[in-house]
């Protein structure tokens, strides 16, 4: 669906340089703190800014920007944006059908019906929660082969976040494709098939979030079990004033070779606070 080979962005203060790859039917989550390149990444496949260098290939395509044909086909939500507050859903329907030539009206509606959006009331009368269901119906109503959601589901609670994800599973098929990025590495550990892990503009992980979660595991050592150990399988290492924690992308092997130590199990947050404040290996 989409592919960013080495895309690069500068600023005065922070510097992309991002390589991924959205298979189709897949949906791909883009991981990291706030500032780490999330927007940036999906404002400059958007067209949203100018890259600075780099490849991206969409549908296919090697391009600099999206073409309005290509536009067609993305569905996004921005971090941020958000409906005039004086227009009500019925207003939204009326710009979607004159700005998307596949917009499904029929869908549209069926969606509002479904989550109970209220299609006579302001948007501005709308809980938080209302407001993300209807940004990502609108995303979802244009028959979009990929959807580039930038932290859809932020300042939402449990209930509210989980109903936005079954929306996306029900919505992805094998001609559809998700690119999501959260802070919130729960979510999408049960939703993505593959996750990329962004740190300061630079990609620092991607693989299958099954290897992530079955795989992957943190070491608690003090520092004679550190200096011990055969460190073959560390990727990232964080020392503090008790020990080390450490990342190992193989658990296995320590779980058979040492028995005496702790082991936790492998998580996104957990990858994210040792990459973050540690050292690679």
């Amino acid at each position: 669906m989409i592919r960013l080979d080495g895309l690069t962005k500068n600023y005065d203060n922070f510097s992309l340089n991002c390589t991924l790859e959205v298979k189709p039917g897949n949906i791909t989550g883009l991981v990291g703190v706030n500032g780490a390149g999330k927007s940036t990444t999906f404002k400059s496949i958007l067209g949203l800014v100018k890259p600075d260098g780099g490849r991206m290939t969409i549908f296919g395509r090697e391009v600099t920007e999206p073409s309005p044909e290509d536009k067609e086909d993305i569905g996004f939500v921005m971090s941020g944006a958000c409906f005039c507050e004086e227009f009500n859903v019925k207003k939204i329907k009326k710009i979607l059908e004159a700005s998307y030539k596949n917009f499904d009206g029929e869908y549209f509606d069926s969606l509002c019906e479904k989550f109970s959006m209220p299609t006579d009331k302001k948007t501005k009368e709308f809980s938080t929660g209302m407001k993300a269901r209807l940004k990502l119906i609108t995303a979802m109503s244009h028959n979009a082969k990929l959807l580039i959601l930038d932290e859809p589901t932020a300042g939402l609670d449990v209930l509210a976040r989980n109903e936005l994800l079954d929306m996306l599973r029900d919505y992805t098929d094998e001609n559809r494709s998700v690119l999501i990025s959260s802070h919130i590495s729960s979510d999408l550990e049960g939703i993505c098939d593959d996750i990329y892990v962004i740190h300061e503009g630079s990609i620092i992980l991607h693989e299958e979030t099954d290897v992530i979660i079955d795989e992957f595991g943190m070491l608690k050592l003090d520092r004679r079990q550190y200096e011990d150990i055969d460190k073959k399988h560390i990727v990232y290492v964080l020392e503090g004033n008790n020990g080390f924690d450490c990342i190992t992308d193989n658990r296995q092997f320590y779980e058979d070779n040492y028995p005496d130590i702790i082991i936790e199990k492998g998580s996104i947050d957990s990858f994210l606070n040792v990459a973050e404040r540690g050292a690679r290996i």
